[in-house]
């Protein structure tokens, strides 16, 4: 076991349906080298724990002092306060019903002794990372929207991420979106911000406009958007449009000093861009027409960083 000893930096970890990864982070939100590996997203809780030990112990065998808490961000909804899955989607086989908190304590027991856990959705681990030294550093109120694979969302708000009673708050995807009637969310419902502004639905909206059939993404489309395709341009100012308006009217709730925008899409190009921003501008009230629209900038340390900022919390209140 690490010899216990004085807090200097507590551990981050993303766990991601593709890869997992981890790193020490200090109070300054600086970060160590970051290990990773591909999660056995299908082979079941217990492997993907597992996995997640592994990792976390890559890290630590670099020595240094043992962290003083593990932060964990995760896709799912998530009830922080007993560190459970209460809902998620089967990007990770059977992780509803998961004690992600108690499984990683079992795990790295041995290792780092009864270490305080705190497990929380992805997204919101991301927005805390990029309110604490990322895009959107010494603001309190922030609007995080996560757009690739599906269209995620968290609110920071008074320096911390909020909940809600449902463990749902900030969960824009599933906003009900005019424009997206009779396509599929991936919740099951019709009708969803997520079915039409998340990356494969991007794509799919442009094959169905006729497209290029050798188009082979989002990321596709979007280029094809940047050189002038006309479907290309459409489909991609349809699906960003829709954003955009779903943008401001939660920002007219909740009144963010910024919003930051990552995931795979954010890097889509200007003609996505200037349709997120030009629908958001035309739909937000006078006070909020200065209000920064930023890209986010931790890349993929964000979650990382994020969960370690809530874990730096828990020692703080220890």
């Amino acid at each position: 076991m690490i010899t216990p000893a004085p807090a200097s930096r507590v551990l981050g970890i993303d766990l991601g349906g593709t890869t997992t990864g981890a790193a020490l982070v200090e109070a300054s939100g600086d970060t160590g080298p970051v290990a990773s590996t591909p999660t056995p997203a299908a082979a079941g809780p217990e492997a993907i724990l597992d996995a997640v030990a592994t990792v976390v112990t890559e890290v630590l065998n670099h020595g240094g002092p043992a962290p003083a808490a593990v932060g964990i961000g995760t896709a799912g909804v998530v009830d922080v306060d007993r560190g459970t899955i209460i809902s998620a989607t089967d990007a990770l086989t059977g992780w509803v019903g998961t004690d992600v908190a108690d499984g990683l304590r079992r795990r790295l027991h041995p290792l780092l002794g009864p270490v305080p856990v705190i497990v929380q959705n992805d997204v919101d681990a991301h927005a805390a990372g990029e309110a604490w030294v990322g895009a959107a550093a010494g603001m309190d109120n922030v609007l995080m929207v996560a757009v690739g694979t599906g269209v995620g969302g968290a609110v920071v708000l008074d320096g911390h991420p909020l909940r809600g009673a449902h463990h749902l708050a900030g969960e824009m995807g599933h906003i009900p979106t005019p424009g997206a009637e009779g396509l599929r969310c991936s919740c099951g419902r019709r009708g969803h911000l997520e079915a039409l502004s998340a990356g494969p639905a991007l794509h799919r909206y442009y094959l169905a406009l006729g497209g290029e059939a050798a188009s082979g993404d989002a990321r596709d489309v979007a280029a094809r958007a940047t050189s002038g395709e006309p479907l290309a341009t459409l489909a991609v100012h349809h699906s960003a449009t829709a954003l955009g308006r779903a943008i401001a009217g939660i920002c007219t709730v909740l009144d963010p000093a910024a919003v930051v925008i990552g995931g795979g899409l954010a890097g889509a190009g200007p003609v996505w861009w200037q349709a997120v921003e030009q629908a958001l501008r035309a739909e937000v009230v006078e006070p909020l027409a200065e209000m920064p629209l930023l890209p986010a900038t931790l890349g993929d340390r964000a979650a990382i960083i994020g969960a370690a900022r809530s874990a730096w919390r828990l020692v703080d209140a220890r």
